[in-house]
């Protein structure tokens, strides 16, 4: 008669399970609950239900999706602050929810895998949003060449 599992009779079998779909570590599992890595790993194999393993995932990827849509959100937010402020000619409040917005699409490619860590864009660049404010602060006297050229820039 072969051998029970010892992970499964164990009294804190629950949590040891969760450890395992976190992916800790066998011997820090088998240290804090009094048992060996070899149980551990054919619990892991045998006896963990294909079910909760799955159920882990399909939570992972709804936290991840969740996490997306709060970038979006705040993309939004950051757009709608920078129109405000510049149709309130508030400029520096502008540019720093630019700035924002630039750093929120920088995140957002970065998750997305289209933007490595060497790669910069105009856009990004403090230089770049720095220049755009003083143009647009030149053009304070001439609000329809203000207008066309903030409004051709966000086009960009």
């Amino acid at each position: 008669m072969p051998r029970r599992c010892s992970i499964c009779t164990h009294p804190e079998q629950a949590k040891i399970d969760s450890a395992l779909l976190a992916g800790e570590p066998f011997r820090h599992i088998a240290k804090r609950y009094g048992t060996s890595t070899g149980a551990l790993l054919r619990h892991k194999a045998d006896h963990l239900p294909e079910a909760l393993v799955q159920a882990h995932e399909v939570r992972q990827v709804a936290e991840a999706d969740r996490l997306l849509e709060e970038l979006r959100s705040l993309q939004a937010d950051a757009k709608r602050i920078a129109q405000k402020a510049e149709r309130a000619d508030s400029y520096s409040a502008a540019v720093s929810a630019i700035r924002e917005q630039s750093r929120i699409i920088e995140l957002l490619l970065k998750v997305a895998g289209e933007l490595s860590e060497a790669s910069v864009s105009i856009h990004v660049d403090q230089a770049w949003i720095d220049l755009r404010a003083v143009i647009l602060d030149v053009l304070d006297p001439y609000p329809e060449a203000r207008l066309a050229l903030a409004e051709a820039l966000d086009a960009r």
